[in-house]
């Protein structure tokens, strides 16, 4: 029984290593596929699970999901999300400048990492707008809608611009001068939403097993970027120093900080999955509850099996601790 578990868990990472980037790999580049599920494609091009981390969405590309949900990269720490019946266009998939056009449907970006020479963009419905700071954003192009639930953007439309904040959004057909209104955030988590921070969750996870093999920037360790992780089958992002919470609260430790992540001593067969602030742990018959210190700023749960670990306050500039 043991034998046949690990030749399976054995076989599963020879195939996710011979089918993929190398371990570490830092070579993501703006419209790298890095997730995909049920039917999407770029342009006439079927995308599959063996597509993740090869195939690329060029400028004048569209990414097209019919019943299926997919997510591509653009600059480190950004992530753009597809929902069921969407298409979104490449413009420019420059490191300086990266923009893309949501045709149809709904694509939801998280940035949990940004710089001042970034210059991003997504364009709707003939409106451009420009993400400014780490957040999440929300495109409907079916109800023409940019939606801000953490972050700023500035909506432009010819002369006109509007500055959008957290918990705010702008209906792109109101007509007459462009209003940033309030919504209520609770009413729009809906499915892509909790399948946008699952997402991120597990590229969080993956983060802590990539930046553990370069501790203190050890061999292989090529500064802040786009890293693969095999178990996970995706790229994750690996900030420079210190760690970056993503919008939806996860966190993304550097090399030099990964230290502070939480350690749970485990033995196979296994099962592990990031919960809104828990770690879970199933080893044989019970399964291990333990609070993600590091994952969630405000946490002041202690956990005698997690070591490390810390709470968010008053020490953190823009997600990250210096």
């Amino acid at each position: 029984m043991w034998r046949s578990r690990l030749k399976l868990i054995g076989g599963f990472f020879l195939t996710a290593i011979l089918c993929a980037p190398a371990w570490g790999a830092n070579t993501a580049r703006p419209g790298t596929l890095n997730y995909v599920e049920g039917q999407a494609s770029i342009d006439t091009q079927p995308l599959t699970a063996k597509s993740v981390g090869s195939a690329e969405l060029g400028p004048g590309q569209s990414l097209i999901t019919e019943k299926g949900k997919a997510e591509i990269l653009l600059t480190p720490g950004v992530f753009l999300r597809l929902d069921d019946n969407s298409s979104v266009k490449m413009i420019a998939p420059g490191l300086t400048n990266t923009e893309l056009t949501v045709e149809k449907g709904r694509a939801m970006v998280e940035v949990a990492n940004i710089h001042r020479e970034n210059d991003l963009r997504i364009s709707e419905d003939g409106v451009t707008t420009q993400l400014v700071k780490n957040g999440v954003y929300d495109f409907d192009a079916d109800r023409a809608q940019v939606r801000v639930f953490d972050g700023k953007a500035l909506v432009q439309e010819g002369d006109r611009q509007v500055e959008v904040k957290g918990g705010h959004e702008v209906n792109l057909n109101a007509g007459g001068e462009m209003k940033a209104q309030k919504f209520d955030k609770k009413s729009y988590e809906d499915d892509f939403y909790r399948w946008a921070s699952l997402r991120s969750s597990y590229l969080a996870e993956a983060n802590v097993e990539v930046a553990r093999t370069y501790v203190g920037g050890g061999p292989g360790w090529f500064g802040p970027g786009w890293y693969w992780d095999p178990w996970f089958g995706a790229y994750t992002f690996v900030p420079g120093d210190g760690i970056f919470y993503s919008p939806f609260g996860w966190g993304f430790y550097s090399p030099f900080w990964v230290y502070r992540a939480p350690v749970v001593v485990y033995s196979a067969p296994y099962y592990r999955h990031f919960g809104p602030g828990y770690h879970y742990w199933s080893s044989g018959g019970g399964a291990i509850r333990a609070p993600a210190r590091g994952f969630h700023p405000g946490s002041r749960v202690g956990a005698p099996r997690v070591s490390g670990g810390f709470r968010g306050g008053a020490n953190f500039h823009g997600g990250v601790r210096r």
